[in-house]
């Protein structure tokens, strides 16, 4: 009940964009202007502040660090292995791979605090900070491959990516966000969350979501790879780095997240079916319930 709780709100948001796109004056072309505003402004200024606004101690989470490069690579790997199942269809794995690995960082951070208090918060700022590139980087190499965009061109003009360097060479340096400016930056990350996932509810067509074998395998696997390979890959971790109990609970919770919302803003603002897409963000919430408490209550 507990986790239900805590997804609640972002499930209330998706289904509030998909009612307000569908029976109200606010239809598909206002939300195609929406979505560009998280893309290009919002969802970046709330990456940046994520990753700068907790100081990085790489070298007293080193293992912390290992373990969560190590779970994602090996989670990016079986991901991109999908593309060559047979029945798959090219697009279809480009657009949705990156549900496999990527996270709601929201999430992420409400519940390391609940967990493991202050140490928790600093270790998933730390873990947000050096895995949030690779997943960007996991996410739109099979884009940029399929649609012959070229990858790194595609990384230089991604504003999600961009957001990610600048707010790691900003943390590394020093740097930090003025105290002035803190509340409008705060507004802006909260601006984003709520649009972003609006926008999700507001692309989904659900008659679309599994309308072909193709939809099917995928879906099923990215989610599959979600909700119960990847907290199975972090209790390896686990062991394999012998991390403390506070980390273990951070690495495990981290594990077992709903899908990044972004992940709709990033395949339509790349040319592919948003649909397919948001329909998969919203099983992620769902489903979030049950492998938060499978890695938590279980693995842990």
């Amino acid at each position: 009940m507990y986790y239900a709780q805590l997804l609640l709100p972002d499930f209330t948001l998706i289904v509030c964009g998909y009612l307000i796109c569908r029976y109200t004056a606010l239809n598909r072309t206002v939300w195609e202007q929406v979505d560009s505003l998280v893309f290009y402004f919002l969802f970046p200024v709330l990456l940046f502040h994520s990753i700068v606004r907790s100081p990085l101690d790489l070298g007293a989470a080193s293992g912390m660090i290992g373990a969560a490069l190590c779970m994602v690579g090996a989670s990016i790997a079986i991901t991109y292995t999908i593309a060559r199942w047979p029945g798959v269809a090219r697009a279809d794995f480009a657009s949705t791979a990156q549900i496999a690995f990527r996270f709601n960082s929201f999430i992420a951070l409400a519940l390391a605090e609940r967990l493991a208090g202050r140490e928790g918060l600093l270790l998933i700022a730390v873990i947000i900070g050096v895995c949030v590139p690779l997943c960007n980087i996991g996410a739109i190499w099979p884009m940029a491959q399929d649609s012959g965009s070229g990858f790194v061109r595609a990384l230089l003009r991604n504003p999600l990516v961009l957001a990610t360097a600048s707010g790691l060479l900003a943390n590394i340096a020093g740097l930090s966000i003025p105290v002035w400016a803190e509340p409008t930056v705060t507004r802006i990350g909260q601006a984003s969350l709520a649009l972003g996932l609006m926008a999700a509810g507001a692309g989904m067509q659900l008659s679309k979501m599994f309308d072909s074998n193709s939809k099917r395998i995928v879906g099923t696997a990215v989610l599959t790879l979600r909700h119960l390979v990847m907290p199975l890959l972090a209790w390896a971790a686990v062991r394999l780095f012998n991390l403390s109990p506070n980390q273990a609970t951070v690495l495990l919770v981290f594990s077992a997240l709903p899908t990044a919302s972004s992940c709709y803003i990033l395949a339509s603002r790349m040319g592919y079916e948003g649909s397919f897409v948001a329909g998969l963000v919203t099983l992620s919430t769902v489903l979030g319930t049950l492998s938060l408490p499978f890695a938590l209550q279980f693995l842990r």
